[in-house]
């Protein structure tokens, strides 16, 4: 074989190896990233369950923490009436054991308890805005130092294209409405038609054709 040969086949070999280097990068790429990297409980996705048995999960989660750092606190506290103050029992598990007290409190008192769900909380949107209502979203948020849950209800009115929309924010404790928002839609919609929007370019039909 000459050395004109061998150069060639070597380029050949070369070649090979980047392309099958190429093609394992890709495949590492592409199973990274087909893999979940942030998934939500089963409980949290509505979509997982029949609408109609979907409950939002209750505010009052929040008290699980708040007695737990009770409890450590409690913890902290009888260790050092035990031991007494020394070197790796002193003042400094007093100080701890107040300060998580605090944090526990707060997670307690903040722990409302959501006695009022997103059906409620739209029904009460629907009186509060006076038009028919058509497309709707609800959203869970907190206010206030206490953080107090309240519902903030996105209305769309009935008409297609909706021509009002209201923002109105509903106590997810006691179910009254904290302020509401009416107005004329700024918004574009042109381009959807029954909820479903229209790929690009395409024109919408004319009531008359339909």
């Amino acid at each position: 074989m000459s050395e004109q040969d061998r150069h060639a086949t070597d380029s050949e070999r070369s070649s090979d190896d980047e392309v099958l280097s190429g093609d394992a990068t890709a495949d590492e790429a592409a199973a990274h990233d087909a893999e979940p990297t942030d998934l939500l409980p089963d409980d949290l996705q509505p979509g997982l369950v029949d609408p109609e048995d979907y409950i939002f999960p209750n505010n009052n989660r929040r008290r699980v923490p708040g007695f737990l750092y009770l409890a450590i606190a409690a913890g902290l506290v009888i260790l050092y009436l035990v031991r007494g103050s020394g070197v790796l029992v002193n003042n400094g598990l007093l100080m701890a054991a107040a300060i998580l007290a605090v944090f526990g409190v707060y997670s307690i008192v903040a722990g409302w308890n959501l006695d009022v769900d997103e059906r409620d909380a739209l029904k009460v949107s629907i009186n509060e805005v006076g038009f028919p209502v058509g497309h709707a979203s609800a959203q869970m948020g907190w206010r206030g130092l206490l953080s107090r849950p309240t519902w903030r209800i996105l209305l769309y009115s009935a008409e297609e294209p909706p021509l009002k929309r209201a923002l109105v924010l509903v106590d997810g404790v006691e179910g009254h409405v904290v302020e509401a928002l009416v107005e004329d839609n700024p918004e574009d919609w042109s381009d959807v038609v029954d909820g479903e929007r229209l790929p690009k370019g395409t024109q919408r039909p004319s009531e008359d054709a339909s």
